[in-house]
């Protein structure tokens, strides 16, 4: 028999050393953002269910 998995971690198992940002201090009170990445524009977007799409 096999042990259940381990529970998710929590927020205060997270690596400290990893930089949070809200995705409302780079969206503003718009839909979507324009990130540059290595010279490379993709588009960081909020649908209407609250979910992130990021294209290229």
């Amino acid at each position: 028999m096999q042990s259940p998995p381990p529970p998710p971690a929590s927020k205060d198992d997270r690596t400290p050393s990893l930089k949070e940002i809200e995705v409302a201090s780079l969206i503003g009170t718009g839909r979507e953002v324009v990130l540059i990445h290595r010279g490379e524009r993709y588009r960081l977007r909020v649908t209407a269910n609250g979910k992130l799409i990021l294209t290229k």
